[in-house]
């Protein structure tokens, strides 16, 4: 698929928005797709928001604009729409990771399905990407280094589910958590790539722009 001229909806959290790259609207991966590939991009991306609606408000008011709440404000005449988030519903949403069963969304599992739903609503003749998050610090910490005290589920539960769900609605998975090549476990790609451990830098945002790119043109 050429996308060139084609309308691009990236629903996301702070790595959509292109936190860590030095210009976020022209070296975030959503500029260099715009740019690289000619594909009118339109960035729904705010930092620190999660896919699954907040008990307790937060200490920062926009992280509580849950991606559910905000399909609503996008433009409805998209040809592919990609969601790219989870890692703040892990990182610091307090939402229960739930269970594949559910369908409202008290739960993060519940969030996905009615997301999933709306999505496919809206818009009905487009194509709808789910990518998983990609890997970040303190993946295997229940507690997330503190942040979440009575945690009890890894990141991986999230990127489980979230694969689950795309499955489900027979939605194209673009599973950056298995595929990106970046894992700020290992220092070289940290350094490289990921100097905080969650957010790409300027070279993570190029690998990025080049990796959705090419699943949108060969893999849906």
């Amino acid at each position: 698929m050429e996308l060139k001229g084609l309308k691009i909806n990236f629903l996301g959290d702070s790595i959509t928005q292109g936190y860590a790259a030095t210009d976020r609207d022209v070296l975030g991966f959503v500029g260099l797709i715009a740019s690289r590939y000619g594909a009118v991009c339109r960035n729904y991306g705010i930092g620190g928001t999660r896919i699954a609606p907040q008990k307790e408000p937060s200490k920062e008011p926009r992280w509580d604009r849950d991606f559910i709440g905000r399909v609503d404000e996008m433009d409805p005449d998209a040809d592919i729409v990609v969601v790219f988030g989870g890692t703040n519903d892990f990182g610091h949403g307090d939402a229960p990771l739930g269970e594949f069963s559910d369908r409202t969304a008290d739960t993060f599992a519940g969030s996905l399905h009615v997301l999933c739903l709306k999505l496919i609503e809206k818009y009905p003749s487009a194509k709808i990407v789910v990518a998983t998050p990609l890997h970040r610090r303190a993946e295997d910490d229940p507690t997330v280094a503190g942040r979440k005290p009575d945690g009890t589920a890894v990141f991986k539960d999230y990127v489980n589910l979230i694969r689950q769900t795309a499955e489900y609605y027979g939605l194209p998975l673009l599973d950056l958590y298995a595929t990106s090549g970046l894992q700020p476990a290992v220092p070289i790609i940290k350094e490289k790539y990921m100097n905080d451990g969650l957010h790409p830098n300027n070279a993570g945002h190029s690998i990025l722009a080049d990796k959705i790119a090419a699943f949108l043109m060969y893999s849906i």
